[in-house]
């Protein structure tokens, strides 16, 4: 007869920061008969997901307590708490305090803007991934038209970098070769903390007081990218070069009523800037078609983007209205036409990409080995596959071909 499981399980839909704070709650968790789901809410599709994952979990765990937290339940409890599959909802905030996962109120979610502090608590280890994910701030300043995240996450605060740093260390001492700092917001990061230090700094420091030997930043707001932090990207080393950037249009009108801060020409100027002094440098962004108002000539624009910043590792998403942002009052592009032009901007940069793999072959990359051996990532990010080999090493490999968009490399 077999023992019921008891070990809990935690499902992480969206970001790395909610990868990040998985870990934690995982460690927060013990081994109660509990499954977490780590709702995200960047779009309605996302929404959609996170009430499929809800559901496909109490099918598989009839008997086990189930807890949505997360984006998506932070800005909706009431709709989350109202599923049969559901038995509590816990905010963003709360879901990283011990305290949260001893009670049994049916909701435990408090006011996010009302929030000043981030990451109270770090998970002890990453044990399931070789690369690990550190958060160093989290929230939101800025408003852009489209999006409901700082209504999940609450307003831009930051780490100090003492805690960061042994947050790093205690991450490399226990194996990991690689570390990714996160945040919603990551290039905000310093100026709620005394003497206002930038991200550039935080990277110093975390250079000069850790062991890391592969440091990667997630997404990056290229506004916001001074000289102390381009000097990292493009002339250190540890710093890997892979930068992705919120990009989200291509057309400046388009970048006006999202209300960002850039114009098309920052965007080329800056990738410009970066493959001039770092030529292997990859570049990722996030791209949205179909915003409200755009049309042909627009999302012509937006789709050329992909070319003139060399764009390799693209997330692309049709736009869909959130209630209560700005963008879902103006006028709308029909669904339809959102995909399609989504689609088209896929098939632009899986073209971009396969050019970028091709010219790969013959040269010679560092790759992370990951789970389950014989695959990892060279530091551009780029997948790599290779003969079985000890997860969590860093091999080198030269590339041999490209199949099915994943390079192929022998260990030299």
């Amino acid at each position: 007869m077999s023992s019921s499981i008891v070990a809990p399980e935690v499902i992480s839909l969206g970001c790395r920061l909610n990868l990040a704070e998985s870990e934690t709650i995982r460690a927060l968790l013990g081994s109660s008969d509990v499954v977490v789901v780590n709702s995200c809410a960047v779009t309605n599709e996302a929404v959609r997901q996170t009430r499929q994952a809800i559901r496909r979990a109490r099918r598989a765990r009839p008997s086990a307590r189930l807890v949505v937290t997360g984006c998506a339940a932070q800005i909706d409890p009431a709709a989350f708490g109202a599923m049969p599959e559901v038995d509590r909802v816990i905010g963003n905030a709360e879901k990283l305090i011990p305290a949260s996962w001893q009670r049994d109120d049916a909701a435990l979610v408090q006011d996010i803007m009302a929030v000043r502090q981030t990451a109270p608590h770090l998970a002890a280890s990453f044990s399931a991934h070789v690369r690990a994910f550190v958060e160093v701030q989290n929230g939101c300043d800025h408003r852009c038209t489209f999006c409901a995240i700082p209504f999940g996450r609450g307003n831009s605060r930051s780490v100090p970098a003492g805690a960061v740093i042994d947050r790093v260390q205690a991450l490399v001492e226990a194996g990991h070769r690689e570390i990714v700092l996160t945040g919603v917001d990551l290039t905000s990061y310093g100026p709620d903390l005394p003497g206002a230090p930038s991200l550039g700094q935080l990277v110093e420091r975390v250079l000069a007081h850790s062991g890391v030997e592969r440091l990667r930043l997630s997404s990056l707001d290229g506004i916001e990218i001074d000289a102390r932090l381009f000097a990292l990207l493009t002339q250190e080393r540890r710093v890997l070069p892979h930068v992705h950037l919120s990009l989200q249009a291509g057309d400046d009108m388009i970048l006006k009523r999202m209300k960002r801060r850039h114009s098309r020409d920052d965007s080329v100027a800056l990738v410009a800037r970066l493959k001039a002094a770092r030529p292997d440098i990859a570049i990722g962004a996030d791209l949205i078609a179909g915003f409200p108002t755009e049309d042909e000539a627009m999302a012509a624009n937006t789709l050329a983007l992909i070319d003139d910043c060399d764009i390799v590792h693209a997330h692309i998403f049709p736009y869909s209205p959130r209630e209560g942002t700005p963008a879902a009052r103006m006028p709308q592009v029909a669904p339809g036409v959102a995909k399609a032009r989504a689609a088209a901007l896929r098939e632009r940069a899986a073209a971009r990409r396969a050019g970028w793999l091709r010219a790969m072959v013959g040269t010679e990359q560092r790759v992370l080995v990951e789970r389950p051996g014989d695959r990892g990532h060279a530091e551009n990010f780029a997948e790599v596959m290779l003969p079985q080999s000890e997860i969590g090493s860093v091999q080198q490999v030269k590339i041999t071909n490209v199949q099915d968009g994943k390079l192929i490399g022998a260990p030299q």
